[in-house]
């Protein structure tokens, strides 16, 4: 035996070498960005050292790509969770299997909710018992009259047998809710893979198969909180949880750890349980419809969105009542059938059991609980919902898992309202690359005024206009409600020769896109796309905001908090809230590091308030100004270069 030194085998890669490895695949071989590299680091040694931590990574650090790297090499099983569908598609679709391939040996998952996917035991059933009769019991309009919807429901019908996965995202087109509905199942009625007579082909299963032998599982936060409200019976077993868009996180987990109960479920379980054919079900099937009638005449005489004291709203209390004792007997009749029961029975019975014990706790909210209608004028609900999310999120989802949470803007003090203990998880600012300061203009007008005023929507139309004709179109109008957004696309139009797309005229992706290819449009929308919207390019160069967005003072669960938190409420629970929503609507406009133009917020008390410092420290480091010739002479000189790139 000689003492010669022996070649020591490669060990592996770090984070920054893996990520390295990854950026080199990219279109151009990539681009160093520091903040990536940090980011990277960090997540691997957190995740390695069964830690929690927060980092908040601006618009263009490369986010995904610095947490899914140290995710692939970690060698147990790691959940990603997002809170908007394109961000998951994003990951599903482009980040994922870049980095898996880069690496190799990285298996990649996607899992998502139940509805998502077709359900073959529902298309046997439609195959059996043909469309017209499930049509006929909702009420619907007979075929000639619907053929459009018995059309869809065949394509799908047809689909199934040649897609490898039944997720709805493969279809591409437009397919009407009522369609899908009928050829998938949610998770109150669907009885498990083992009850099922197709539960060994089911595609839910199927995915869920797949999620268990991958290394990365992509999901989404609603059902994260599924798992987390279920008790862990959703997702695969897994060692740690990453979630991007983490400013998200409190809302969409009060949503899932809470309860929702519409005339329309009650009235869906009633049409399922007639829909057996079973003459002893056709009493108790029409008893539990009257109950809905009565849910929807009780909530239609509250405000639209109003708390609610059971011990002040008898008749509310009444219609509870008689919800459980016909969907208990409703529920005992189909369990009486024993032998006889098929899959629908099957599925009848876990729609009903869900009912009975949602309407229980309906009717007995417990202390750190709030009860109130929500939901338009057409579509009321009553919800129940968690005052705070952080003593069941302490629990379970940071009390079994190390938890990353990132976004671009990290709320104040969310760690602490998600219930987790500061000393327990380290934090990481990493900022951006982008120089935001010679990029882009912050703008509050002048002579906006008090936004309540009389006058102020002309005055704010007559600013956008101006603005609008300056950028040459190529504009992104946020509203924080839809009155305002079409009572000033109205008036806007008057004064541009640049087409308006306006929300609800036609699908969200599809707007997004004629927004993203006629350069000279603009589009008007909501909250809903003041989150998630990426539009880089010559496309957007202005943003404008109509007013900050705080919360509406007769929001109940808003409302709620605020009583909690006493004195402190508008820093405490307001704030916040808006300064967040203002930080992501803010981020729609710098994409790429090619892009430049203004946002302009038509709201004076940005620059008047003293709670403005908390908000514009949250957003990116924009010069400002409040002098309107120099905003018109910047984005002239964005339109002129863009519509000359010579």
């Amino acid at each position: 035996m000689t003492n010669e030194p022996v070649e020591a085998a490669p060990g592996p890669l770090t984070a920054a070498e893996a990520l390295a490895r990854v950026t080199s695949a990219l279109p151009g071989g990539g681009e160093a960005r520091p903040g990536q590299v940090a980011m990277a680091e960090a997540v691997e040694e957190a995740l390695v050292e069964h830690r929690h931590l927060i980092v908040q990574a601006g618009t263009g650090t490369g986010k995904s790509l610095a947490y899914l790297v140290p995710a692939a090499q970690l060698g147990r099983p790691v959940v990603v969770a997002t809170a908007t569908k394109s961000l998951q598609e994003q990951l599903a679709n482009r980040d994922a299997p870049l980095v898996a391939e880069a690496l190799g040996g990285v298996v990649v998952a996607i899992l998502k909710g139940r509805s998502n996917y077709l359900c073959r035991q529902k298309t046997a059933e439609l195959a059996d018992g043909g469309i017209q009769a499930p049509l006929d019991l909702d009420g619907r309009p007979t075929a000639g009259r619907d053929g459009g919807l018995v059309s869809q429901v065949r394509s799908l019908m047809k689909w199934e047998s040649t897609t490898a996965t039944g997720d709805m995202a493969e279809l591409g087109a437009d397919i009407s809710p009522q369609a899908w509905s009928m050829v998938s199942v949610g998770t109150n009625d669907c009885p498990g893979a083992t009850k099922c007579p197709e539960g060994g082909r089911c595609f839910t299963e199927m995915a869920r198969a797949g999620a268990r032998e991958a290394d990365v599982i992509v999901t989404n936060l609603h059902l994260l909180g599924a798992h987390l409200a279920s008790d862990g019976q959703v997702l695969p077993e897994h060692d740690a949880v990453i979630i991007d868009e983490a400013h998200a996180l409190e809302e969409v987990m009060t949503q899932c750890l809470g309860i929702e109960l519409t005339p329309g479920r009650i009235r869906a379980l009633a049409t399922e349980v007639r829909g057996l054919g079973v003459e002893s079900l056709v009493l108790p099937a029409g008893d539990l419809a009257a109950t809905a009638d009565g849910l929807a005449e009780v909530l239609e005489a509250t405000s639209e969105s109003e708390q609610i004291d059971l011990d002040e709203a008898g008749d509310l209390a009444i219609v509870l009542s008689q919800i459980d004792v016909a969907s208990r007997k409703v529920l005992g009749a189909i369990q009486s059938l024993e032998e006889d029961a098929d899959a629908a029975a099957i599925r009848a019975v876990s729609s009903a059991t869900r009912l009975v014990e949602d309407v229980s706790r309906l009717s007995s909210p417990e202390v750190g609980e709030v009860l109130w209608s929500g939901g338009s004028r057409r579509a009321r609900s009553l919800t129940l919902s968690p005052l705070a999310v952080g003593p069941a999120l302490a629990s379970t989802l940071f009390g079994q898992s190390s938890v990353i949470l990132t976004s671009a803007t990290i709320p104040l003090g969310l760690g602490a309202r998600l219930g987790l203990d500061p000393a327990e998880a380290g934090v990481l600012d990493v900022g951006s690359p982008f120089d935001f300061r010679s990029q882009s203009l912050l703008y509050v007008p002048e002579d906006i005024g008090d936004r309540r005023s009389d006058g102020a929507e002309e005055r704010i139309a007559d600013e956008i206009a101006s603005l609008i004709n300056a950028a040459g179109g190529r504009t992104l109008a946020l509203f924080t409600s839809y009155r305002a957004m079409n009572a000033i696309a109205d008036m806007v139009a008057d004064q541009i020769p640049h087409p308006i797309l306006i929300q609800g005229q036609a699908s969200a992706d599809a707007l997004i896109e004629q927004f993203r290819i006629a350069e000279d449009s603009c589009l008007f929308a909501t909250l809903g796309m003041w989150q998630g919207l990426d539009v880089p390019g010559r496309s957007l160069s202005l943003v404008t905001i109509d007013r900050l967005p705080f919360g509406r003072p007769d929001d109940p669960l808003l409302e709620a908090r605020r009583e909690a938190a006493g004195d402190s409420a508008f820093m405490a629970v307001d704030v916040p809230r808006a300064t967040t929503m203002l930080a992501q609507g803010v981020g729609r406009l710098i994409r790429t590091a090619n892009d430049s133009g203004v946002v302009a917020v038509m709201d004076d008390r940005l620059a008047t308030k003293r709670y403005r410092t908390v908000m514009l420290d949250a957003l990116p480091p924009m010069k400002r100004t409040r002098t309107k010739a120099e905003v018109l002479s910047f984005l002239e000189r964005i339109r002129d270069s863009a519509d000359d790139p010579d």
